[in-house]
C-alpha cells in the first residue's frame, strides 16, 4: 500500500537518525496511514480511501461527498 494520503496528499518525510555518538543514518518518517471505508450516497456504494489521521479529520469536518468530489476532480478513480 502506498504511504500517501488521498485527501491531503501527505507523503513520508526523510531525514537522519542521530545516535548518542552523533552518527547519522538515513531514516524515514512514515505517516499514520489508515484504510477507511465510507458510504457515499451520491455514488450509491462504499469507497475505500487510504487516509492519514489528518485526512480522516478533514473528511469528518467537510463531509464525504465534498471530499470524494475533490478526489474525482483530480482524476483519481475510486
Amino acid at each position: 500500500m502506498s504511504r500517501v494520503c488521498m485527501v491531503t496528499g501527505a507523503v513520508p518525510g526523510f531525514g537522519h537518525a542521530i545516535s548518542h555518538s552523533h552518527r547519522r543514518t538515513k531514516r524515514r518518517f512514515d505517516l499514520n496511514i489508515q484504510t477507511k471505508r465510507y458510504w457515499v450516497p451520491s455514488l450509491g456504494r462504499q469507497v475505500t480511501l487510504t487516509l492519514s489521521a489528518r485526512g480522516i479529520k478533514t473528511v469528518d469536518r467537510r463531509g464525504i461527498e465534498a471530499v470524494v468530489r475533490d478526489i474525482q476532480a483530480r482524476g483519481v478513480r475510486l
